[in-house]
């Protein structure tokens, strides 16, 4: 899969080396993967959810979109991503990390 936001990965890496290489294993896998479907990626991450967030666009009516929240460093980590499962263009677009305790307070939907 291709990924796009590896700058945000890194930067959260800085501000927490002890979840660099849970996060760095992730970036991997995911890399490294193809999945097909939110079926097929649980496979690889049995804890990875969906929810619907709902998003406005400038001049736009707001519409939902479907991330995937995955569970990383023994439940340290979130990181919220979109996914295109398309075989043609498998994209990864991580949207926000968050520590266990920020994910909590429910901003990152916003």
């Amino acid at each position: 899969m291709h990924i796009t936001g590896r700058n945000v990965l890194n930067k959260f890496a800085q501000k927490h080396p002890n979840d660099k290489s849970a996060l760095n294993r992730w970036y991997n896998l995911m890399r490294q993967g193809t999945f097909n479907s939110f079926v097929d990626l649980r496979k690889i991450f049995p804890n990875a959810d969906q929810v619907k967030v709902r998003k406005g666009r400038f001049n736009q009516m707001p519409q939902d979109e479907i991330w995937t929240v995955f569970n990383i460093g023994g439940n340290n980590v979130r990181l919220i991503a979109s996914l295109q499962y398309a075989s043609n263009e498998q994209r990864v677009t991580i949207n926000k990390i968050l520590t266990h305790a920020e994910y909590n307070k429910g901003r990152w939907k916003e």
